[in-house]
């Protein structure tokens, strides 16, 4: 958890942000980020395509102040659903609230959401939230609801490294949810601390949602997590169509390409744009093998 939270540290770092990025590509940046452009996205989803896997992508942005940048983020969420299309990919979006000026106004958020859906909803794509750090969860799941009156297409993420994860996963029935462990440093008094205590919770909501009849997006590396959720799926009679799983762009390739040779459905998140340094220093933070992986980068050059 040392380790987290120094990453997260960093990850907020204005100033490492700019001098980072000169060493972006030394460090693994470019194996775990797919471009910068609507274009670059495209062209490594195409390949993910052509390997088996689906997909999902995320224009990277943060700290969103102003209500000119909301609408710009909107705007390019909706050049990207366009492109989506376009391309005939197999392919997701994702997108974070704190992007589309939830920081901002709410209304002005929800209405940028609004926007996004109509288009998503007329071009059938799907729309997954993000979930942020716990000062923003309420706000997120909300506004979720909200939208959920006038769209179906759209599903935030749950965090099982928080307490009220399985309560969140219940009174979400019927949802498409994505399970992730999360990223955030977040207090002991909201959040396990424990790495067992976390794994634990995410197979627990996993379980819980797959038994609610609830379409499950499984996002880990985890092989051993992979495995029990393999294990449930088959001695439950768990629907091939009712889950899949998710793993980050650029990371355990191998085991994508073992599950797709399985016959599993996989996704991959596929992050691209200028904006990557914060998402970057979240995955070193994650697990120890990352930062193994990004120094071998380092060291390559």
């Amino acid at each position: 958890m040392v380790t987290r939270k120094f990453f997260s540290v960093l990850s907020s770092s204005q100033f490492l942000e700019n001098k980072a990025r000169n060493w972006g590509p030394k460090l693994g940046a470019t194996t775990v980020i797919a471009g910068e452009t609507i274009e670059e996205a495209m062209e490594a989803v195409r390949k993910l395509n052509a390997q088996g896997l689906c997909a999902t992508v995320d224009h990277l942005g943060e700290f969103v102040h102003k209500k000119e940048e909301a609408v710009a983020s909107k705007d390019y969420c909706i050049r990207t659903l366009e492109a989506i299309d376009a391309y005939g990919v197999d392919c997701n979006l994702s997108l974070k609230l704190t992007s589309l000026g939830l920081d901002v106004d709410r209304n002005l958020c929800r209405d940028n959401m609004l926007d996004i859906l109509a288009k998503a909803d007329e071009l059938n794509i799907f729309v997954r939230i993000d979930m942020e750090d716990y000062a923003h969860l309420d706000a997120t799941l909300e506004l979720f609801q909200e939208l959920r009156r006038s769209y179906q297409n759209v599903g935030p993420a749950m965090q099982s490294y928080l307490h009220r994860a399985e309560q969140d996963t219940r009174s979400l029935k019927g949802v498409n949810l994505r399970m992730m462990k999360g990223a955030y440093k977040e207090s002991p008094s909201v959040a396990y601390q424990k790495k067992p205590e976390v794994d634990a919770n995410l197979l627990n909501i996993i379980k819980v949602h797959l038994l609610n009849g609830s379409y499950t997006a499984v996002a880990t590396h985890d092989h051993n997590i992979i495995e029990e959720v393999k294990t449930f799926v088959r001695e439950q009679g768990i629907p091939d169509d009712l889950y899949e799983f998710q793993m980050l762009y650029g990371f355990r390739t191998e085991l994508q390409a073992q599950l797709v040779n399985e016959g599993y459905k996989v996704r991959v998140y596929v992050p691209f744009g200028e904006d990557w340094y914060g998402y970057f220093m979240r995955r070193l933070g994650e697990r120890p093998q990352n930062i193994v992986f990004a120094m071998r980068g380092l060291l390559s050059k």
